[in-house]
């Protein structure tokens, strides 16, 4: 039987700026949250804008998987703040990989073709 392992990037977000302009969502250079599986790990006494994460949130399981190289999934690496007069930017990173099953984390089965 083949394995149902599949795996996925830890993620790191991190607030940069693009410019001097003042920060409308609250955020701080150097604000960061890592993504691991579906888990989303702030560290401790840090909070994130919501409407910044609502703006990261489609993008992250994208960012998790393996791309091509020429995809612009693979190369671009920041995404704007959702607010137009805010200079703030989220730059994803892609750290180490993590394997998971697919019968830990769905109730589906998985039906080989």
């Amino acid at each position: 039987m083949e394995s149902d392992a599949f795996e996925l990037y830890d993620l790191r977000v991190e607030v940069v700026v693009a410019d001097d302009r003042k920060i409308q969502c609250n955020a701080q250079v150097g604000d960061w949250f890592e993504v691991r599986g579906e888990m989303l790990h702030f560290p401790p006494g840090q909070g994130f804008s919501m409407y910044s994460l609502a703006a990261l949130l489609p993008l992250l399981p994208a960012k998790q998987r393996a791309t091509q190289a020429n995809d612009w999934m693979s190369t671009d690496a920041e995404v704007a703040c959702p607010d137009p007069h805010c200079p703030t930017r989220f730059r994803i990173t892609r750290l180490g990989k993590r394997v998971f099953r697919h019968a830990d984390t769905t109730a589906v089965p998985l039906v080989k073709h």
